[in-house]
């Protein structure tokens, strides 16, 4: 396409005007060529982004006015290490000033083409927020603030200040700047710090600090933290479209994902509002944070007991965006208090009493032989429901909801057991609550000793009479002994039982125990027995019960039954 004349000819004027000593960001080269060092001229006055991509260095240059007596350069790394160097090149004739601009030059590399020498000022390796100030006493110096990354793409934030005094553009730290711990509970850890120079000024109501604890490591400035939140909300939508797909493959329907960051709506709009913000979720990224305070003593409440913590604090600049970051700390929670643990003697009978919901009661057994068999029976005392654990080193071996039956639980393998016995918070559980049991090591087992298939106590009607009554039971394979006890009721009762279902043969009177006979049947389907009760009155109600007795674990007991003798034979 042409180009019309007159263009060229303002081009021309233009490109043979002579550059004042603060020059203006240069051009573009034109055509095809790319010039060999990329020049930024830094602003000063202004927070300036860099992108600084791994293993890539990136250039920036400035120089000053003449009636400037000192100068600031401040970096402040985001989430990685970064190393920056500035470098001063002083001419050594002033040939540079006087030279044009050509059409394919740009400023700096006209410094660098001329004769001169270089002198590092400074150079710093880290991802903490460095300034570096010096007196400008070189007028005619071009500055190089060289940056680069190591194996992170990341962020630095550059700014530039001409004069003396701190930089404004960040908030100032105390001379002391570490964060201390002063109380740690059980869900909460209270923190205190030096107060920052800038919040403390009265005329300033933009500061304010934030307070970050998460569970993983301190963070050195805010943008890391929310870089890293940035990059969780990334790999947690991830694994919620993988978990779509899995969705659509089973076409079952699961549990909503309950998001793991605090952050995952915290954005930079947030450090301006007022108020208290407080988040909290689930998992190992569980975190708490509190913004837009201007206190110097903060309380980080609802964490969980027995966890280590690492906090941080931050003042923020809400006009400029920029902050500064006291050093962190870390504190873990005190544990939860445990109940005592209760040992578990050999053979020993026990009947453990609990309060209400969420009582909680520990006991231990060590079984005896090389062998480490351990068999526990147990049985609920009461109507509400009594959760059961056992453990071993860390290891959750068993858990089940004990009733008024009899359970048994067969452990094998270990030096040791630990039964946690406790009472859902939830659920309806009485006032207080009681469990029986008993463990022995069973040494000479293999497995744990059958029970019947039922429990239940039947009469029959064809065999009742006045003075007699026919009862049958279902046993067991293995040879046991059976008892019966009766108990009169009184007239015009015909039901009745013992009000405590943990109530053994140890409770009962020798009077009321009328026999007690061994059984044994090998085939499962013919292991029934009967018992025929005689010397009893004519039309009269007893209560009968059936206890099988072993010589381990607690005695079963069968369901009560209430038969009424004829009136007349």
């Amino acid at each position: 396409m042409a180009v019309d004349g007159r263009c060229c000819v303002l081009l021309s004027v233009l490109c043979s005007v002579v550059w004042p000593l603060s020059p203006p960001a240069p051009a573009p080269a034109p055509g095809n060529e790319v010039p060999l060092r990329p020049s930024v001229l830094l602003t000063a006055g202004r927070v300036t982004p860099i992108h600084l991509p791994p293993g890539r260095p990136r250039r920036l240059y400035f120089t000053l006015h003449g009636d400037s007596t000192a100068f600031s350069v401040a970096v402040s790394p985001c989430d990685g290490p970064v190393h920056w160097s500035l470098i001063a090149r002083t001419q050594h004739s002033k040939s540079a000033w006087t030279l044009h601009w050509g059409e394919k030059k740009s400023m700096p590399e006209v410094w660098w083409k001329s004769s001169g020498s270089e002198t590092r000022l400074h150079s710093y390796t880290g991802n903490s927020m460095d300034t570096y100030t010096a007196a400008h006493s070189a007028p005619g110096s071009l500055y190089v603030l060289k940056l680069q990354s190591g194996e992170l793409d990341t962020r630095a934030f550059v700014y530039l200040q001409e004069g003396a005094g701190p930089v404004g553009a960040f908030p100032e730290l105390p001379p002391d700047p570490r964060v201390h711990t002063v109380g740690v509970g059980m869900t909460s850890v209270t923190l205190a710090w030096s107060p920052s120079p800038s919040v403390l000024r009265p005329s300033q109501k933009s500061y304010h600090y934030c307070v970050l604890a998460n569970q993983r490591h301190n963070y050195r400035s805010l943008c890391a933290a929310k870089e890293a939140a940035r990059k969780e909300r990334e790999r947690e939508r991830e694994r919620e479209r993988e978990r779509e797909r899995e969705r659509e493959r089973e076409k079952a329907t699961v549990k909503p994902f309950v998001k793991a960051w605090w952050w995952q709506q915290w954005d930079a709009s947030e450090l301006g509002l007022g108020g208290l913000a407080v988040t909290s979720s689930v998992g190992a990224a569980v975190v708490r944070h509190v913004c837009s305070s201007e206190e110097s003593v903060c309380t980080v409440s609802e964490l969980a007991p027995d966890t280590q913590y690492y906090f941080d604090v931050f003042v923020v600049d809400r006009a400029n965006g920029t902050s500064a970051a006291y050093t962190g700390t870390f504190a873990h929670t005190h544990p939860e208090p445990r109940p005592a643990v209760l040992p578990l003697g050999e053979g020993e009978l026990l009947r453990v009493s609990l309060g209400g919901g969420g009582a909680v009661q520990l006991l231990s057994f060590r079984p005896r032989g090389w062998q480490q068999s351990a068999l526990l029976t147990l049985q609920s005392c009461s109507t509400g429901a009594v959760q059961l654990t056992i453990s071993s080193r860390g290891q959750q071996l068993a858990s089940q909801l004990l009733t008024q039956e009899v359970a048994q639980v067969w452990l094998q393998g270990m030096p040791s057991y630990l039964v946690q016995l406790e009472t859902p918070p939830t659920a309806s559980t009485p006032a207080a609550a009681a469990v029986k049991i008993q463990a022995s090591s069973a040494y000479h087992r293999q497995t744990a000793p059958l029970l019947p298939a039922s429990l239940q106590l039947k009469s029959f009607n064809k065999l009742r009479g006045c003075r007699s009554v026919t009862l049958a039971w279902l046993g067991t394979e293995e040879r046991s002994l059976y008892c019966v006890y009766r108990r009169r009721l009184g007239k015009g009762k015909a039901r009745g039982g013992a009000e405590d279902s943990c109530a053994g043969p140890e409770s009962r009177s020798n009077a009321e125990r009328v026999l007690c006979k061994y059984f044994q049947e090998l085939n499962p389907r013919r292991a029934v027995t009967t018992a025929t009760i005689g010397g009893l009155e004519p039309g009269v109600a007893y209560l009968f019960d059936v206890y099988l007795m072993r010589p381990w674990g607690i005695p079963v007991r069968y369901h009560s039954r209430a038969v009424r003798t004829r009136q007349e034979c």
